[in-house]
């Protein structure tokens, strides 16, 4: 059995980490349009506005139901065949069309779990005195249901980050892009993977720790 080339892991790691910022512009970039969605589509799922409502349930069935990289491979492949103006859709752009699509269907359910959880006499208190529909998201529903959700949205964009692997057969270099490229040329295919699996484990490690704070944070009120 061979030994590790420890001497080549270290020598990956800054080389690595020069497309570690890439992997994580795509999944934060990625979850800001996708928690943009998420949050329109559980309002419209949650007060069943005619027409939007149906669009919105075939959306979220089909986001839900079909593989993230089919759906790169949709947009990627699939969009610049039926419209030729959209042929100048690269690797990146296609990567996050993908993942704001594809979590933004999972996001949209959770979100609206979170909404229908408020206590239903809050509600009636605040269209008592006179809110409207969207008065009574913004103050009363949506803050309560942002701590209720947190947890859950902070894994979906831990799922991000690592979905952004995927990017790599779109010809986008990001992390593991970049990780496949080195063991092409090294042969050291072991070494490499082991390297960027640390990597994306450390950051999902400090994405974890991030997530109890917050947490803490939103639940300091309600621990009193």
């Amino acid at each position: 059995m061979d030994v590790l080339n420890v001497e080549y892991m270290l020598g990956l790691v800054p080389v690595l980490l020069r497309y570690l910022p890439l992997t994580l512009q795509l999944a934060g970039i990625g979850m800001v349009f996708a928690l943009v969605l998420a949050c329109l589509f559980a309002v419209v799922r949650v007060l069943r506005i005619p027409v939007l409502n149906q669009l919105t349930i075939v959306f979220i069935s089909f986001f839900r139901g079909t593989p993230l990289l089919v759906q790169l491979f949709l947009f990627y492949y699939g969009l610049p065949q039926l419209f030729s103006a959209l042929t100048v859709i690269d690797g990146i752009t296609a990567t996050i069309m993908g993942l704001t699509m594809h979590f933004a269907a999972y996001m949209a359910e959770s979100i609206r779990a979170a909404i229908v959880g408020v206590d239903r006499s809050q509600t009636e208190a605040a269209l008592s005195i006179g809110m409207t529909n969207g008065q009574l998201m913004r103050r009363i529903v949506l803050p309560q249901a942002t701590r209720v959700a947190l947890p859950t949205l902070m894994n979906y964009f831990i799922d991000m980050i690592k979905a952004t692997s995927l990017a790599f057969t779109l010809g986008v270099t990001e992390l593991m892009g970049a990780t496949q490229k080195e063991a092409a040329g090294s042969f050291l295919y072991f070494e490499a993977f082991i390297v960027a699996a640390i990597m994306y484990w450390i950051v999902v490690e400090i994405l974890s720790k991030l997530q109890h704070y917050l947490e803490a944070r939103l639940n300091r009120a309600y621990n009193r």
